[in-house]
C-alpha cells in the first residue's frame, strides 16, 4: 500500500474533470495527498504541451490517467516514459468498455502503452456514465430542457455511477491486488434511455420526454449543437452499439475491485439535485 504517512503525492491527470475530480475528492477523504493536474488546475497539464508533463509527475508514486481522446498509443507511451523515469510506480488508465467492443484501435493502443510501461498498471473500462444525464457533455442539456434527443432507440445500457469509477481508481492507486488487472465497470442493471428518463422525471417532479432519432438525424442533431463532426460520429457509433442491443450486458468489475455491488441507477438519481 502507498503509505499515506510519507505524503507521497498521487497525480490525477484530468483532476478537474468528471472522473478526476471525484478521484481527487475520494483520495482526500481517505487521507492521501492528491495532485490535480489539468489545463485549469494549479498543476498545469496539457496533453499537447509536453513541457507540462514532468512537473505533473515529479515525486508522485502513482498516477491516474484520463487520456487525450484523439491521441494514440505513441502519445501515451511518451507520457508513461516520462512518468516512470520520474519514479512513478503505478498507473491507472481510464479507458472504456465500448471502445474495446468496437475494436477502437487508438483506445487499444493506449491500453497497450500502459501495459508495457514497466510500472504496475490497472485499466478501467467503464460504460456510459450515469452522470451524463446531469453533467456535460451530451444528455444533460436535454434533461434540463425537458426533451432529450438520443440515438439509442430501445436499446438497454447499464449506466455506471462515476462515484464507483472513482472508488475503483482510488483502490487501484492506493491498495494492493489491482496490479495487472483490467476492470470492466458497469451499473447492476441495463435500462433504456426512456426508462432512465422516467426515473429522473419522478425524482425531478417534472416531465422529461425522450425523443429517439435515427442515427444520421442524431448525428446531425449533435453537430447542430456544436459538436465537431468526428465527435458526433463517435457518439452516434456508440449509440448504434446500444441501439442494436450489443451493450446491454452487465460487468462485474466494481464487485471484483471493491467487494461490493455497483451503485444502482436509482441510487444515482436519488443523490442528484435535479432542480438546476
Amino acid at each position: 500500500m502507498l503509505d499515506r504517512m510519507t505524503n507521497t503525492p498521487i497525480t490525477v491527470i484530468g483532476g478537474t474533470g468528471k472522473t478526476g475530480r471525484r478521484v481527487v475528492a475520494q483520495l482526500r477523504r481517505a487521507g492521501h495527498e492528491p495532485r490535480a493536474a489539468s489545463r485549469s488546475a494549479a498543476t498545469r497539464f496539457d496533453w499537447t504541451d509536453r513541457d507540462t508533463w514532468p512537473a505533473a509527475v515529479e515525486g508522485a508514486g502513482a498516477v491516474y490517467v484520463t487520456p487525450y481522446d484523439p491521441g494514440d498509443g505513441d502519445l501515451l507511451k511518451a507520457f508513461t516514459d516520462v512518468a516512470v523515469h520520474a519514479g512513478v510506480r503505478r498507473l491507472v488508465l481510464l479507458s472504456a468498455r465500448e471502445w474495446v467492443d468496437i475494436h477502437d484501435t487508438a483506445a487499444l493502443a493506449r491500453e497497450d502503452a500502459v501495459r508495457d510501461c514497466g510500472a504496475d498498471w490497472t485499466i478501467l473500462r467503464p460504460t456510459w456514465f450515469a452522470q451524463n444525464f446531469s453533467e456535460e457533455p451530451f444528455f444533460s442539456d436535454g434533461v434540463r430542457a425537458g426533451e432529450l434527443a438520443h440515438g439509442t432507440g430501445d436499446g438497454r445500457h447499464p449506466f455506471v455511477d462515476v462515484e464507483d469509477i472513482a472508488a475503483v481508481a482510488v483502490a487501484a492507486l492506493t491498495g494492493e491486488g489491482h496490479g495487472g488487472r483490467t476492470y470492466d465497470l458497469s451499473g447492476p442493471r441495463a435500462l433504456t434511455v426512456a426508462e432512465a428518463l422516467a426515473e429522473i422525471s419522478t425524482a425531478a417532479d417534472r416531465p422529461i420526454r425522450p425523443v429517439p432519432l435515427p442515427l444520421q438525424a442524431y448525428r446531425e442533431h449533435l453537430t447542430g449543437l456544436g459538436y465537431p463532426q468526428e465527435a458526433a460520429a463517435g457518439v452516434a457509433g456508440l449509440s448504434a452499439l446500444i441501439r442494436d442491443g450489443d451493450d446491454a450486458y452487465v460487468s462485474d468489475g466494481v464487485w471484483r475491485a471493491l467487494g461490493r455491488p455497483a451503485r444502482d441507477f436509482a441510487d444515482y438519481v436519488a443523490a442528484t439535485d435535479w432542480t438546476g
